[in-house]
């Protein structure tokens, strides 16, 4: 779906994220879009070491209606299946997003429409999984529809907002792509000192649109499970939900 530069920004919004046991640094794992890669290849390659992540789901996907079953496996694997909006939508105006199609432009939304299909999708999603709590990541990362905030009224439905509810200074967030299994390694290896949460967010893995290799993603998984001691790897919902109770 999104076929937008991959990024590195420190998150915004102020919850404090907390000093992990041993002061280990939590590592979120997620996967946007509904991806086939990330269930031909990217699970295999977690579940080798049983590490848990977080899909982020668009009900419209064709991948989701063709391989339901396999989504709820996901789930059932104790993986979370996380909302991404029903449809997806971007704002066409921005740069490079030549991409976003009329339909998707959150630009011709209105608040109202951007809440009401979000909420949707968690009940999608609820089908799916039998699950009430979850996370939100916003497509694109985009917050507006025609220049009004639809964010605000969802975090009462949400346990946390990828990118929006994470501790400024205190973690951050990179979408990888066309990179090496020792460009992913060094990035989480250099984070600044003070960060305690890393968001690495994937998109097609061997495949599909803003792609990492099967071997750098591999490479990626194997470093953290040679480090258990320095990082504590989880879904987001799961991280973040230990954060409420510190």
């Amino acid at each position: 779906m999104a076929l937008f530069a991959g990024f590195s920004f420190p998150a915004a919004n102020a919850q404090r994220i907390p000093t992990w046991p041993d002061n280990k640094i939590a590592v979120s794992l997620s996967y946007d879009d509904a991806l086939a890669s990330q269930l031909d290849n990217a699970v295999p390659a977690l579940n080798k070491y049983n590490f848990k992540a977080s899909f982020y789901i668009v009900p419209n996907s064709a991948n989701v209606q063709s391989r339901m079953g396999e989504w709820q496996a996901l789930a059932s694997e104790g993986h979370e299946l996380g909302n991404h909006s029903l449809f997806h939508p971007c704002s066409a105006s921005k740069a490079s997003r030549e991409w976003v199609s009329e339909e998707q432009n959150l630009d011709n939304y209105t608040a109202e429409r951007a809440i009401r299909e979000v909420l949707t999708a968690n009940v999608f999603l609820q089908a799916l999984d039998g699950k009430t709590q979850r996370t939100f990541t916003p497509p694109c990362f985009d917050t507006q529809a025609a220049q009004s905030d639809f964010i605000a009224p969802l975090r009462a439905h949400f346990i946390a907002i990828k990118g929006l509810d994470d501790d400024n200074g205190r973690s951050v967030l990179w979408a990888p792509s066309s990179v090496t299994g020792q460009q992913l390694i060094d990035y989480v290896k250099n984070v600044p000192e003070e960060v305690q949460l890393i968001n690495m967010l994937f998109h097609g893995v061997g495949g599909d649109h803003l792609s990492v290799s099967v071997a750098a993603h591999a490479q990626l998984l194997d470093y953290l499970a040679a480090n258990k001691e320095r990082y504590y790897v989880d879904s987001y919902i799961n991280i973040m939900n230990k954060q409420t109770k510190e």
